[in-house]
């Protein structure tokens, strides 16, 4: 058996690969110029960086752990092509070092030049950051990166998944949040393994696609202080470090050279549950923050490219974080596309939800662009082609773009009129009605291939419809507060949205109060049903689905405590909750009527259409509180007509309804199959074959949704 080092040293004899001078004591020569980052290779370790402004690079090593390097070694002036600095280090062994690197060049503010050769930069392509650390654990010193060693981590032989993201039910959730409270029940809290330990609960929920909030390394320390003897933390993570590594206070065990393996364990249990994993990524602003902020690498490399600047010198603010990364840019666009090709090809990651997107769109002087290369050259990257790319359409600059994203036929949105219209229907706002049924049938306007000539969206598949988010009330707060309590963020209750479209119900907060409890329940029940009836994708928030609660807060991006943990003790208090919303999912993927098209209905019964109480036809609802949509198709796989007929009653009185029929629908009846109305103690969903058989005549209780499937005697 040939040990490691010695099969080192024979690829490097089978190469040839010799040093060509020797720097502070070690043997370099040129590097390999195309190969950005540190990579290790059999005779040495090739280090790649890129700088437009700066004059000068210096690599430096450390001891691992230690503040100050063992050595700086200079790139050679030969060394450089263009812009890009590149030097194999021969004999070194990746176990024992750590690197950075010092730029030099001018320091000219008002022209957005920041260089100080002073500074120890981080590798922007770093594959990991050192000093491996614990949770809240501060950084002492500045950032270093570690070369990961090239591992052969056995993905299977499991393809990328094809599933269209209309047939997707997506499931948000924060990897620490998921699983740190005491009552998860999980051995390793807070971390990717201990999401392992969780992937059998979600299975039996039935989800089929998890969206983690960022798990690209962040510092949670950044801007961290405390309230009421409480510290706060960036605990939600939407402060990048570094783009290509993961987040190493997220591992449960140290994985010195192998990080990113528990994480890749994570993905492929996943996969073999059948389940899609999407990242949240943040390009749009970094942790560097503005002129007060660090110097981490990106300001120390080039910041006048990397950032948007003002003409003198500062920071455009259009994510509300500080700075605003030119996306634009060739070198941060080329940067970009890197980074989405490293996690698909390294990591097998399925897809993609961009934090503040429009900012990828906007232009080097801060205008938004037509056609941003950025968003074609994701769309249309061969690599990306069975990825998810989801655009959250807006920005903290004001520009909103739900319906009008440059998505290229591949960039589906998050629907943030579904979330508002679909809000404010439910609680019984009639205006909302027409807004919210649009938006139940996919929003067709926005997104259906008829309404862009220019087949700039690809239909149900670029909508993502969500009632809740990490960024607001959970379910339960939102039929539990009226306004926002966000005091202990330590603003004055001053941060967060105050255009929440919520309802307590009648009491504010926690109550004992049977009949409002009673209420919240189903109006959390109305939620769920509607969400899983409607067109485009699904995705809420994790721990909805048993009435987890954030006790008001709206804006918890800071609370690394109680308040954003998941309580799972809400598992078993509100069983009966998490049973409908596991039966409405399951409902859902059984009716593909739901989320495609399917061809005309035997029935007679077109594949969407409006009815009033009285089973008549009617258009688009406007100012109402009840109405029914029914979609019919025929589903080949089982040979049969799949109808489905969503009735809501938004009122706070009954409603009798009369279920309509098509023109082939003599031999056919209704059947309810869930009913949000009732109590705990009440049925409230039938499986199939056990559903009730309806004579056409329904009456509605007040603020009820029931839903129904049309089948022959």
């Amino acid at each position: 058996m040939i040990h490691y080092e010695e099969e080192k040293a024979l690829q490097a004899e089978r190469y040839q690969v010799k040093p060509l001078a020797e720097i502070a004591g070690f043997r370099v020569r040129p590097g390999i110029h195309d190969m950005y980052g540190a990579r290790e290779l059999p005779y040495g370790v090739n280090f790649t960086v890129h700088t437009r402004y700066g004059t000068g690079c210096t690599l430096l090593l450390f001891a691992r752990g230690e503040k100050d390097p063992y050595v700086e070694l200079p790139f050679p002036e030969e060394y450089k092509i263009g812009d890009v600095y590149s030097m194999i280090v021969f004999d070194l062994n990746i176990e024992e070092f750590e690197y950075a690197y010092r730029v030099d060049g001018p320091y000219v503010k008002k022209r957005g030049l920041l260089f100080d050769k002073r500074n120890v930069l981080l590798d922007p392509y770093a594959k990991v950051v050192a000093g491996q650390r614990k949770w809240g654990e501060q950084v002492t010193s500045d950032y270093h990166a570690r070369v990961v060693r090239d591992d052969n981590f056995d993905w299977g032989d499991q393809p990328q998944s094809r599933q269209t993201l209309s047939e997707l039910v997506i499931y948000e959730l924060h990897v620490r949040g998921y699983t740190m409270d005491p009552s998860s029940g999980v051995r390793h809290k807070g971390t990717f393994g201990g999401l392992i330990e969780k992937i059998p609960y979600m299975k039996e929920l039935g989800i089929n696609a998890v969206e983690l909030m960022p798990i690209f390394e962040f510092d949670e320390n950044l801007t961290a202080r405390e309230y009421q003897g409480k510290k706060l933390y960036d605990y939600w993570g939407y402060n990048t470090v570094s783009f290509f590594a993961p987040n190493t206070s997220y591992i449960s065990d140290l994985e010195y050279q192998e990080e990113g393996r528990e994480l890749k364990m994570l993905i492929k249990a996943f996969h073999e549950a059948g389940i899609e994993v999407i990242l949240d990524v943040v390009f749009n602003h970094t942790a560097e923050g503005n002129e007060q902020g660090k110097i981490i690498n990106l300001k120390g490399f080039d910041n006048s490219i990397y950032y948007l600047l003002t003409p003198n010198g500062n920071y455009y603010n259009f994510s509300g974080c500080g700075n605003t990364v030119n996306c634009n840019h060739p070198i941060v666009r080329r940067m970009i596309q890197d980074c989405l090709r490293y996690w698909t090809i390294n990591y097998r990651v399925d897809g993609f939800r961009f934090d503040l997107a429009s900012i990828l769109g906007r232009n080097e002087d801060g205008t938004p662009m037509d056609n941003p290369p950025l968003l074609r050259v994701l769309a249309e990257d061969p690599f990306l082609s069975n990825t998810k790319l989801i655009a959250e359409a807006w920005d903290a600059g004001g520009l909103y773009q739900v319906g009008n994203f440059p998505a290229h036929g591949r960039w589906a949105e998050w629907n943030g009129r579904y979330r508002d219209s679909v809000r404010g229907f439910l609680k019984g706002d009639e205006w909302e009605a027409r807004d919210a049924a649009l938006s139940i049938c996919g929003s067709e306007d926005l997104y259906g291939r008829e309404a862009k000539e220019n087949g700039n969206y690809a239909g149900l598949n670029s909508c993502v419809n969500f009632i809740n988010c990490h960024d607001g009330f959970t379910l339960k707060d939102l039929y539990t507060y009226n306004t926002k309590h966000n005091e202990m963020n330590g603003w004055n209750n001053t941060d967060g949205m105050d255009d929440n479209r919520s309802w307590n119900c009648g009491v504010e907060g926690d109550t004992d109060n049977e009949e409002v409890l009673t209420l919240r329940r189903k109006m959390i029940r109305n939620a769920c049903a509607v969400l899983m009836c409607s067109r485009g994708t699904p995705m809420f928030l994790a721990g909805d689905e048993f009435g987890n609660t954030q006790y008001g807060n709206n804006n918890a991006y800071c609370q690394d405590n109680e308040i954003s943990w998941i309580n799972w003790n809400y598992l078993e208090k509100n069983h009966q909750l998490f049973e409908f919303f596991k039966y409405m999912i399951a409902f859902r993927k059984r009716h593909p009527i739901l989320h495609r098209r399917l061809p005309s209905a035997v029935c007679g019964m077109d594949d969407m259409t409006f009815y009033d109480v009285n089973g008549n036809r009617m258009d688009i609802p406007d100012h109402t509180r009840t109405f029914m949509l029914v979609f019919a198709g025929y589903d080949q796989s089982r040979g049969r007509d799949d109808v489905v007929c969503l009735a809501i009653n938004t009122y706070w009185e009954p409603a009798t309804i009369w279920l309509p029929h098509g023109s082939q629908s003599w031999r056919r009846n209704w059947y309810l199959c869930a009913n949000t109305n009732g109590s705990d103690r009440e049925r409230l969903t039938w499986p199939e074959g056990e559903e009730i058989r309806i004579n056409d005549e329904f009456v509605m209780q007040p603020r009820t949704v029931a839903v129904f499937v049309q089948r022959e005697h």
